[in-house]
């Protein structure tokens, strides 16, 4: 139950931040400042409990990778899509409701970028919160947070910048991104985190 409610708390918390930024009146350029800021807090807040993924590729990827069961794999599913639906009513909420342009998504650039950002998340979040090399680290909330923020200012004019299902999903509910095309999202960003769990143990074949 513990692992749940972080799940779902900083999973939230993300999601409501990236509507909160995004949808106008937002933080402008400076939203993936924002939402780096709250991936990276609430992993330092959750990461002791949940190992705070907050990102169903991130959750495929330590699953694969060998540190998460498929029992509590389903159950970080559940919250966080849960709470991005939760997170994307109380954004619409806040922001009564606006009207919201969509993104316009030219499907391989976007499958593109979202898979080499996810995979990029995701290969760091191996890297630096489960290999042993780098147990017991202090960084490692920052690091993964800068790699949400790099990538957001990097390709974020092309996919939008999701690479996290979760967050997808709660785009998709306030109208940032149209329903026809949240496949593009699913597809790309669990591709990425499945290389990212693949490599990782091709590199660290003792790493178990």
């Amino acid at each position: 139950m513990a692992k749940f409610v972080v799940e779902f708390i900083g999973t939230f918390f993300l999601v409501f931040t990236v509507g909160m930024t995004v949808i106008d009146p937002g933080a402008g350029p400076l939203a993936p400042v924002a939402i780096g800021s709250a991936l990276m807090v609430m992993i330092f807040a959750g990461g002791h409990i949940s190992g705070a993924h907050y990102n169903p590729a991130v959750t495929l990827a330590v699953t694969l990778r060998g540190r998460c069961s498929v029992k509590d794999a389903v159950v970080y599913w559940v919250a966080q899509i849960a709470a991005a639906i939760v997170a994307a009513v109380a954004v619409g909420y806040l922001k009564g409701n606006p009207a919201v342009t969509p993104i316009e998504h030219k499907v391989l650039p976007s499958l593109l970028v979202e898979f080499l950002f996810t995979f990029a998340l995701c290969y760091v979040v191996l890297n630096v919160a489960t290999a042993k090399g780098t147990a017991n680290n202090s960084f490692y909330g920052l690091a993964i947070g800068f790699t949400v923020l790099t990538g957001a200012f990097a390709v974020g004019g092309i996919s939008g910048g999701a690479f996290n299902p979760a967050v997808a999903a709660g785009i998709t509910i306030l109208g940032k991104s149209v329903v026809s095309k949240i496949w593009i999202y699913l597809v790309a960003d669990f591709a990425g985190g499945a290389l990212a769990a693949l490599i990782f143990r091709g590199l660290n074949p003792d790493d178990k």
